[in-house]
């Protein structure tokens, strides 16, 4: 019966991607943001400017129940794999990357495809050419300085450190080099379909914007996060995207590794805090560092938005824009982390400056993650849950409808090689690569259909998790008990079942179980 079951998926698969009108192979330009909450975007809730994602999901599709790993190099090296990150050997991140394993841009040469990518990469002990044989990478390395970075590539070869008050910034560099990257393709081989890899690192910490995108969002933030919150998930149940009720902001969970309050406010400054305390209880110089704070991350969203525009005008002027899929998500939730790392922090420095070093912290993360529980790191909602929009004129004929299946970033490449038509090898180094866990989405891009799946598996370090149909088991460390939430009724994970549904409970952790050992078993067998 599962046999059947995915020789009809694959069958409909092709069928849909028979119906393109121009029966050409599409582009791809695959957008990942870094660090951006589930409600950022206005097109998911969000007070923050975003008109091109806004368009692109006017004009296209928004998953409502797109899961990420909970972390950025997880979710990456899944992304650019196929694969859960225990199968390859990435979460922990120095396991062993097995022999039988390949890379998204090599299922997609195989199809004829150019490959580049410019950004963020972060898949451990692997560089862009070298390993996933892409064919042109921009690769920015240094998470901590916007303005300056100190480690960045170009195929695969180093690039001389960024100056101070050189003019960089590094949302618009990935910008530019993908639109270079976009030039040679169409200079080159514009008969041939590209693949695009575009990896901002906004709006991960630290918060660095520039001063006149910071002074766009003055006083935006002056009514605190109650506020703000509540309106994201009332403009979310507007749009059909949540049914949950606002569930109480979770004070007192903070990353393990967060500064403590103390150390906060005498390396920051007095305006930090360190939970996500009620607004009404901050003192008025609390209240507006924390505005300010938002006000940067705010920035750093709008200036992402309107330098994909560019690329995206970029696909216009060649041509290509009809026939080119995006896809655009986050690697995780928001993140409530709050350290000082790279330059340090300068506490006389304007906020938001190049020797500033600041995180969104966990009241500004809760809000960005509305209406979602817990933060990036976390396997509850709001660390695993990524904003997905889908568009692609020539191939999806909805335009701004909603699709509610539940899907995980292991899909992606089961849905490319769908739309492309790439034919992998069955062995790899001699080995056979274990079946891909995810499925093709291309069903849903026709129609908001369940795709047919027994579970989704989720891991983070001690955070585990299970989805199966409308089912969530949770647990948020490796002695912490096994939590139950029916996700259809309570997205917000806060009215726990395991004492009703005991069995279910039981059931699901044995499949959490044999799921583990699989995957961990298929990463030792590619050694």
């Amino acid at each position: 019966m599962l046999a059947r079951r995915q020789f009809l998926q694959a069958a409909f698969s092709q069928a849909v991607a028979a119906q393109v009108p121009s029966r050409r192979k599409p582009n791809i330009l695959l957008v990942l943001a870094d660090d951006l909450g589930f409600s950022d975007l206005g097109c998911y809730g969000g007070e923050i400017a975003t008109p091109l994602l806004d368009s692109l999901a006017n004009a296209g599709l928004r998953f409502t129940q797109m899961y990420s790993t909970a972390r950025c190099w997880p979710s990456r090296s899944c992304l650019m794999t196929g694969y859960y990150p225990q199968q390859i050997g990435r979460d922990p991140a120095n396991g062993i990357f097995p022999k039988w394993a390949r890379f998204t841009p090599q299922y997609l040469r195989l199809a004829e495809y150019r490959t580049y990518h410019s950004g963020k990469w972060h898949v451990p002990g692997k560089l862009p050419l070298t390993d996933a044989q892409f064919h042109r990478s921009y690769l920015l390395e240094d998470q901590d300085r916007f303005f300056s970075p100190q480690r960045l590539r170009l195929d695969d070869k180093p690039l001389p450190p960024v100056p101070l008050n050189s003019g960089f910034y590094a949302t618009n560099a990935i910008a530019d080099h993908a639109i270079q990257f976009l030039d040679d393709h169409q200079s080159q081989k514009r008969t041939e379909p590209f693949f695009l890899y575009l990896c901002f690192t906004a709006p991960h910490f630290p918060l660095h914007a520039r001063p006149e995108d910071i002074a766009e969002q003055k006083g935006r933030y002056d009514e605190g996060w109650d506020v703000i919150r509540r309106r994201r998930w009332e403009r979310l149940r507007r749009m059909g995207i949540v049914n949950c009720d606002l569930p109480p902001p979770i004070s007192e969970t903070i990353p393990s590794w967060n500064l403590a309050e103390a150390k906060l406010k005498q390396e920051i400054g007095p305006g930090e805090v360190g939970y996500a305390k009620p607004w009404a209880g901050l003192t008025p110089e609390e209240q507006r560092f924390q505005a300010a704070k938002m006000e940067i991350h705010a920035a750093m969203i709008t200036r992402l938005d309107r330098e994909l525009a560019r690329v995206v005008d970029r696909l216009r002027a060649m041509g290509q824009f009809e026939n080119t899929l995006i896809l655009f998500a986050s690697d995780n939730g928001a993140s409530a982390e709050q350290i000082i790392r790279g330059d340090m922090h300068n506490r006389n420095a304007p906020l938001g400056s190049a020797a500033s070093y600041l995180g969104l912290g966990p009241g500004w993360s809760t809000t960005a993650n509305t209406p979602l529980r817990l933060h990036k790191h976390w396997t509850h909602e709001g660390g695993i849950s990524s904003p997905f929009i889908v568009h692609w004129p020539a191939g999806i004929r909805d335009r701004g409808q909603l699709r509610r299946t539940p899907a995980h970033f292991v899909d992606i490449v089961p849905t490319l090689l769908a739309l492309t038509g790439s034919k992998p090898e069955p062995s790899w180094n001699n080995l056979t690569p274990p079946r891909f866990p995810g499925k093709s989405l291309v069903p849903a891009f026709t129609r908001d259909t369940a795709i047919d799946r027994e579970f989704i598996f989720f891991h983070h370090m001690t955070n585990r998790g299970l989805r199966s149909g409308p089912w969530k088991l949770v647990s948020a460390g490796a002695d912490a008990p096994w939590d139950l939430y029916d996700i259809r009724e309570d997205r917000g994970e806060t009215k726990n079942l395991a004492a009703q549904f005991p069995e279910r409970v039981k059931r699901l952790a044995s499949l959490w179980e044999r799921t583990e050992a699989e995957y961990r078993r298929d990463n030792e067998r590619g050694r």
